[in-house]
């Protein structure tokens, strides 16, 4: 029954990444994935699918044009962030990313500034590998309930978790060589019990 449940969300999954290659076995390593995340299959999978309707509309529309913008969907709510080189086309790419399928909240963290550099994007990707290498030491969350994006030294934190995992992950973020300012995008719910010690 449980080795059902990773087939029949792997082809779920299949089905939203039409054009891979091999979908089905992406979608058998998602299913691993999505059995130890606090989402629901059905949200993990819609996720997928905001992050790429949302991008494939503002690539064709925009085509051409000096944008650099990330989306990033979690529980249905979603991230943006990157640089755009005026507050109508910020605006605009807000307004494509809530009316896509499934949204229900946005956080538009866009900024109106030229594209960073590659430098500064290689920076980003060694504080997301940092903060998460370091999520892995702690006891208080576990390191797969937190999702991690950093855009230019800012590091977004997401995720269903607990004030006091949320409090946790954060002063870790923040204390992270090269980290600038954290910003939490989480969810809250209540804590998980906590298992009991047996005697």
């Amino acid at each position: 029954m449980h080795n059902t449940k990773f087939i029949l969300l792997g082809l779920a999954l299949a089905g939203v990444l039409q054009g891979c290659v091999a979908p089905v076995a992406v979608g058998m390593g998602a299913g691993a994935l999505m059995a130890a995340d606090r989402r629901s299959s059905g949200a993990y999978i819609e996720d997928e699918a905001i992050e790429n309707k949302a991008m494939s509309e503002i690539t064709s529309k925009y085509k051409g044009q000096a944008l650099h913008v990330n989306i990033t969907s979690f529980n249905r709510r979603a991230l943006v962030t990157g640089e755009v080189p005026s507050e109508a086309i910020r605006a605009d790419v807000g307004q494509i990313v809530s009316a896509t399928q499934n949204v229900v909240a946005i956080n538009n963290e866009l900024a109106v500034a030229g594209a960073a550099s590659l430098t500064s994007r290689t920076s980003d990707t060694i504080i997301t590998s940092d903060v998460k290498a370091r999520f892995l030491g702690s006891k208080a969350f576990k390191a797969n309930d937190v999702k991690v994006v950093t855009e230019n030294g800012v590091v977004y934190l997401l995720g269903l978790v607990c004030r006091p995992e949320a409090d946790a992950a954060t002063e870790i973020a923040s204390s992270t060589s090269g980290v600038e300012r954290v910003v939490k995008v989480f969810e809250y719910i209540e804590c998980p019990p906590q298992p009991t010690a047996k005697h």
